[in-house]
């Protein structure tokens, strides 16, 4: 599958994902694969309507077989919350008060926090079709509630996993910009790479009457010259471009017809002959 590499470290820590009563396979496979691509791995069900295991799980996991094989299953909502130290329930509807509802982002700091304290903390989901119920809800600390669409609140159960997967995951990174792929190091060309370029694209266009008339050459080559060393190439990139150029410039000679072509068209289209 595109995107997995079993050679890289797998990320496998965070809060416990409950889910509350979820009702299809597919949805707790994609729950399982929302959690394996931002570093969650400890999934809890609470009786799933179709029961466990569940090989349209597995199937929508898309490889994420380490958080399905792990997956712990409740009889009970209170079962799955009781041995956690801190607990927050997501849910979009207007509650009762009595509890602080938080955004995904304070939320995931939040867990964090506790997280690195030794605190063990989960987050809730519920049903697909209803969400959790006031007395479901009553089991958590606090509310997380998405960002969203007030008049089009309703995400589906991955959906909703995937913001919070993703919010936890950002508050290990040190700094916004921060991501698990990194660029290859790629190191600068040197200004003797630079000029060997700029001589090996100055030799293919004289070899092609390019510099007509000829005293306009020093201002083209000035040009060129600019427009070559203003990027910041890297030494592969200056490799890349003298194969083209080196390229290009075998197939011409082995073809001296194409190089006339151009000359011939501009005859025609001149009405012939000078004289």
């Amino acid at each position: 599958m595109a995107g997995t590499n079993s050679e890289r470290e797998l990320l496998t820590e965070g809060p416990a994902i409950i889910l509350a009563y979820p009702q299809l396979g597919e949805n707790i496979g994609m729950v399982a694969r929302a959690m394996a691509n931002f570093g969650l791995s400890e999934l809890r069900l609470v009786n799933p309507r179709d029961g466990w295991p569940n090989e349209k799980a597995r199937s929508a996991a898309s490889r994420a077989d380490h958080v399905i094989d792990n997956a712990k299953l409740y009889g009970s909502l209170e079962e799955a919350v009781a041995d956690l130290n801190f607990v927050y329930a997501t849910t979009a509807r207007d509650r009762d008060g009595f509890k602080p509802v938080r955004s995904p982002i304070v939320a995931a700091r939040e867990l964090r926090t506790r997280f690195k304290g030794g605190e063990a903390v989960g987050i809730i989901f519920g049903r697909e079709r209803t969400g959790l119920t006031n007395e479901e809800v009553s089991l958590a600390d606090e509310i997380v509630t998405f960002p969203v669409n007030p008049a089009f609140a309703s995400l589906n159960l991955a959906q909703a996993v995937l913001l919070m997967s993703y919010e936890w995951l950002k508050t290990g990174m040190a700094s916004e910009d921060e991501t698990s792929f990194q660029a290859i190091a790629q190191r600068p060309a040197t200004k003797e790479q630079l000029q060997g370029l700029v001589d090996h694209m100055e030799e293919a266009l004289e070899a092609r009457n390019y510099f007509r008339p000829a005293d306009k050459k020093p201002k083209l080559m000035e040009n060129l010259r600019a427009v070559l060393t203003r990027p910041g190439f890297t030494e592969s990139e200056i490799q890349v471009l003298r194969g083209v150029i080196s390229s290009l410039d075998r197939f011409t000679r082995e073809n001296p017809r194409g190089s006339g072509a151009p000359d011939q068209g501009r005859k025609a289209r001149s009405g012939g002959d000078d004289d």
